[in-house]
């Protein structure tokens, strides 16, 4: 009987000392990788100085009017991310693909990530380009953050379209998950994951060499101070939000996703309600997933101009 304990004892101690030793494997591969990534990145856009720091934003077409890009949350490289609407939208508008602090290949920040910091941080990269006068068009989570932008700057925005964006009283706004992607991305599970599940990140439909540089940059982000104060913020800058409404005159077209309209309950309803009392308020639905713009791109791209065309 004693025999059985001992042999089960050192049995139990090898399977730890193999866990231990798996996931430290896990953990130094990431380490190697992460830094050998970080000599493959390519730089792209411009960097402009925000708050003593460098943000990365791109510009491309030269149209008379111009169309303001921001990212849905946790999005690797916004500037990635929006290939493929930068390019319908350039064959009319100036296009500027804005990418926060802590996305893309701009700078990380310790600073809270409040809507009011969000919103400055973004006007003063547009300001110091001199761009003044702008549609707001934004995916997921930026739809709550445009909504801070724009009554903070209403004599600049001109419009505003939002793809499957978020709106203040959604479900599940107060989902935090700062800490776990911490964990996961120091740990090197994150990177195990997206090479056992590509799925688990949200591609554009690009170039494989443009996957693979998104693939890079998305994990060098994942879990920074950005990344997890703006989860830890995620539950009151929706609380803020509740109060804020848009102007009156305001034109705003919502481009919805027929799976997010199945999946969440009062999607299309909550989107309408924000539109009651505009004087140009349009709603669409398109059949796709949440990131339309991977599929999508000249169908929003047609459907934005014909709104901006259209009488009142």
């Amino acid at each position: 009987m004693k025999k059985f304990g001992k042999v089960l004892l050192i049995i139990l101690g090898s399977l730890v000392t193999l866990i231990v030793l798996c996931f430290g494997s896990v953990y130094v591969v990431n380490r190697v990788s992460a830094g050998r990534e970080s000599k493959r990145i390519e730089a792209y856009g411009q960097r402009v100085d925000v708050d003593n720091k460098k943000m990365t934003v791109q510009i491309t077409g030269d149209g008379a009017e111009t169309v303001v890009l921001l990212p849905g949350f946790l999005t690797g490289s916004p500037v990635i991310d929006f290939t493929q609407l930068t390019a319908e939208l350039a064959k009319t508008y100036k296009v500027v693909v804005v990418e926060p602090f802590g996305y893309g290949l701009s700078d990380d920040t310790a600073k809270e990530r409040t809507m009011e910091n969000i919103s400055k941080e973004i006007h003063q990269g547009l300001a110091d380009l001199k761009i003044e006068r702008y549609t707001l068009m934004g995916h997921s989570i930026s739809g709550i953050y445009s909504l801070d932008y724009i009554n903070r700057y209403p004599d600049e925005v001109t419009a505003f379209v939002g793809i499957d964006s978020s709106v203040p009283d959604q479900p599940g706004g107060e989902d935090n998950q700062g800490e776990s992607l911490r964990l996961l991305n120091q740990s090197g599970i994150y990177r195990l994951l997206t090479k056992i599940s590509p799925e688990v990140l949200t591609y554009p439909n690009v170039s494989q060499e443009l996957k693979e540089q998104f693939r890079m940059i998305s994990l060098k982000n994942l879990g920074s101070q950005s990344n997890v104060s703006e989860s830890k913020q995620m539950k009151a800058n929706f609380e803020t939000a509740k109060k804020l409404s848009y102007p009156k005159t305001l034109p705003v077209l919502f481009l919805l996703a027929s799976a997010s309209e199945a999946d969440t309950a009062g999607w299309l309803s909550l989107h309408e309600e924000m539109l009651k009392g505009l004087a140009k308020g349009q709603l669409e639905i398109l059949e796709g997933e949440h990131y339309l713009h991977h599929t999508k791109s000249a169908e929003i791209a047609a459907l934005y101009q014909g709104f901006m065309a259209a009488k009142n």
